[in-house]
């Protein structure tokens, strides 16, 4: 899976077959209009394929500035939309369509999974949300939801506007022979009916001549219809278009039923004098009225209405509705002075199920959870679908936290037995996060999220329980929260750099090669080193990706620049513990170099002491098979670990990297260099390759000369810059005449 959140396609195994199942499903709608919007080139192409492969055309927009271009001059359906991007940014182009109101759905297609970045997007307009890093299916999905409400809102104004012309032809045929026409007396009683209302409600108007108006109509809306039936304005004033619920005998399909059922209708009423310029109750002579047939319109409003604030596939409220009956549940607590509940649930093992069987086995599994989580709950808890695979109740009216904890075991209880779909035995549980009103908030935003905390909390416990959210929770993690989802954003993203610091020969002045550097350009932070970030990447598993991000790019970047002549540089690349102890090691990196188009001669691999030392026997088989293949080994921060001669002899390597705090020590009067010396000796003796890490003034330079290391790395020759300076660098080579001048002070010196 690609670091950037979308579909590697560089990858021949899973990804690809994901690909092939989409394009074997038929297409929503051909005829789409559809815009990607992202601001990295090789995300929009990656999604554009995706979508192609789905065979849907879309037009790209790279930033949000273009996209401003193409929405100014074309109409599009559906609108793929990333949040982050330089200049105008997503945030710009949601205000944008809403100040244009542009009729086009936008689904979200962000790293930035944040509560508050989630509100934001739908309140300006955003139709759903898809986190990156994105499941193939799950996207689709999404897009093609939005292409189906599409098709149905154009239905339906298409449906509208039929009705709009039925209405016109309808207006004059009531002129002279209309659908259906009533009179009544000044009592309400039918004096005159017309023939179609056989057709239209399934009475006859021999039955209903003499009858009360309300015979017509349906026991909740007889109020409503008083003001209606007995209508004595006439003109402007009088009643028109209202909206009522009548009795019909006539079924959907136009069958004749045994028992009445109501049907909207729009009625417009008048009333009728002897003398038209006397509307006094003396010349009062009855009401006037028309009624048309709105049920096919109404119909279409409920559907789309219930589409709008409930997910498709459960029909479970969606995060629209839930976060209105939050607020009105909040309200009525606080006027009562009662508790309420709210629970974040996120199910455990269910991405195992939709990754091994598939997304249409993942979608059966989560409407089976639903249906089990509904029947867990009283009358008047909400139960919604979140997101993916998580979900959130509303209890209201809870008296303590024990009747929280009740139905919390009851949910978990439910969810350890087996699903059983298609013959398949399914296991998921739940970690579950719960916020109290008002001891852990009094507004919805903060409830959800304090309940989102307190569900991390038992993923971070082992998963498959429930905790309740306490301010101590929130201090102790909402930093390290922030961090790592920021981070997590960051790599979804492309947010992470790939610097270069140059290696130069002690001896020539000569670029020898280049050590990868990670950076992450965070939106409002800057440029963050390493050390800002990278104990929270080893402490939650992302280091791996960080490691194969960085691999990926310097070995695309130094094969660019051997194609281009600039000399035949090697590239030297950190590795992780967690990286190097994985089963699929060597198959993915040599794969990633042959991706790359890049020799294994060209590549440095270096790992600290501390790791080589973790587990021998499983790490020494890879370096040898690495070894094998041409990649150089070295020993990062030598010296600052176990640097044990036995140990060195054990290992594959080629290299040694003396660590910057021994440079450091190096003064003009050569004390404190000892450990330089020593380590020189033992390179030589082992037939090892040396350099030096933290070169930064001439007298150590001239050191490290004399006593023969081979290579240097340090500001004394520059800091680690962009793959972009890296090309002039090369072509320039600017450390000769350095090396050269303190070789010639050395040699005075002596």
């Amino acid at each position: 899976m690609s670091e950037s959140g979308a579909i590697d396609f560089s990858s021949p195994g899973e990804s690809y077959s994901k690909l092939h199942h989409l394009e074997d499903r038929e297409p929503v709608l051909t005829g789409a209009s559809l815009l990607l919007v992202d601001d990295k080139p090789e995300l929009l192409n990656s999604l554009y394929q995706l979508i192609s492969l789905r065979g849907y055309r879309a037009d790209t927009a790279l930033g949000g500035q273009q996209a401003l271009n193409l929405l100014a001059d074309k109409h599009y359906d559906v609108m793929l939309l990333d949040l982050i991007m330089p200049g105008v940014n997503g945030h710009d182009v949601l205000d944008y369509v809403a100040k244009q109101k542009l009729d086009c759905k936008i689904i979200v297609v962000s790293g930035d999974a944040s509560f508050s970045g989630v509100k934001h997007a739908l309140h300006c307009g955003a139709f759903d949300f898809v986190k990156k890093p994105y499941e193939a299916g799950e996207l689709v999905a999404t897009m093609e939801t939005a292409l189906r409400q599409c098709h149905l809102e154009s239905q339906n104004r298409h449906m509208a506007a039929q009705l709009d012309e039925s209405e016109k032809l309808h207006r004059f045929i009531v002129n002279s022979s209309p659908d259906l026409v009533y009179m009544l007396d000044r009592n309400g009683c039918f004096t005159f009916i017309n023939d179609r209302v056989e057709s239209l409600l399934g009475f006859s108007k021999e039955e209903l001549i003499g009858k009360h108006y309300s015979e017509l109509v349906h026991e909740n809306h007889l109020e409503a219809a008083n003001n209606v039936f007995n209508e004595r304005r006439t003109g402007d004033r009088a009643v028109a278009n209202r909206e009522i619920r009548l009795k019909s005998r006539i079924g959907l399909k136009g069958a004749q039923l045994f028992h009445d059922q109501a049907v909207w209708m729009e009625l417009t009423a008048e009333g009728v004098y002897s003398d038209p310029n006397e509307r006094t109750r003396d010349h009062f002579l009855g009401t006037i009225g028309t009624v048309r047939d709105i049920s096919e319109r109404k119909e279409a409003e409920e559907k789309i209405n219930f589409q709008a604030y409930h997910d498709l596939l459960t029909h479970l409220p969606n995060r629209a509705l839930l976060r209105d009956r939050l607020s009105l549940a909040i309200t009525q607590a606080r006027r009562n002075k009662r508790k309420l509940a709210v629970m974040f649930l996120d199910l455990d093992r269910f991405k195992l199920v939709n990754d091994t069987l598939g997304h249409s086995m993942g979608d059966r599994l989560l409407k089976a959870v639903a249906n089990r989580l509904q029947s867990c709950l009283r009358r008047g808890d909400t139960l919604a679908r979140f997101g993916g695979d998580e979900f959130t109740l509303l209890l209201p009216e809870v008296r303590t936290r024990d009747d929280v904890v009740v139905i919390s075991s009851k949910i978990l209880d439910r969810l350890n037995s087996p699903f059983i779909i298609d013959g398949h035995e399914l296991f998921v549980g739940a970690s579950i996060g719960i916020s109290m009103y008002p001891e852990a908030g009094d507004s919805e935003e903060t409830l959800i999220q304090n309940a989102d905390i307190a569900m991390y909390h038992v993923k971070g416990r082992g998963k498959n329980g429930y905790q309740f959210f306490s301010d101590e929770m929130n201090h102790q993690f909402s930093t390290r929260l922030t961090l790592e989802r920021e981070l997590r954003n960051g790599l979804n993203q492309g947010e992470l750099r790939v610097y270069y610091q140059p290696q130069v020969s002690l001896a020539t002045g000569r670029i020898r090669g280049f050590e990868a550097l990670v950076r992450w350009q965070h939106p409002s932070r800057g440029l963050v080193e390493p050390a800002d970030f990278l104990p929270v990447a080893e402490e939650t598993g992302l280091i791996t990706q960080i490691d194969e991000f960085v691999q990926r790019q310097a070995f695309s970047d130094v094969a660019e620049w051997h194609q281009a002549g600039l000399g035949d540089v090697h590239i030297s690349v950190n590795l992780s513990a967690t990286q190097l102890e994985q089963e699929s090691f060597v198959d993915r990196f040599v794969g990633t170099m042959e991706t790359a188009g890049l020799e294994p001669t060209s590549v440095k691999l270096e790992l600290t002491e501390n790791i080589l030392m973790q587990d021998m026997e499983v790490i020494i088989p890879k370096l040898k098979e690495m070894r094998r293949l041409g990649v150089n080994i070295a020993i990062d921060d030598f010296g600052t670990g176990y640097s044990s001669l036995s140990y060195l002899q054990q290992f594959p390597i080629t290299t040694l990297k003396i660590d910057r705090t021994f440079v450091c020590d190096i003064r003009a009067e050569h004390g404190g260099a000892s450990i330089i010396n020593a380590i020189v000796a033992m390179a030589r003796g082992l037939n090892l390759d040396l350099i030096a890490e933290g070169v930064e003034n001439r007298t150590q330079l001239r050191y490290l000369q004399a006593q023969g290391c081979s290579e240097g790395q340090g500001f004394i020759f520059s800091r680690a810059v962009p793959a972009a300076e890296v090309k002039e660098l090369l072509r320039s080579d600017p450390y000769q005449k350095l090396v050269r001048e303190e070789q010639t002070e050395s040699a005075a010196t002596v």
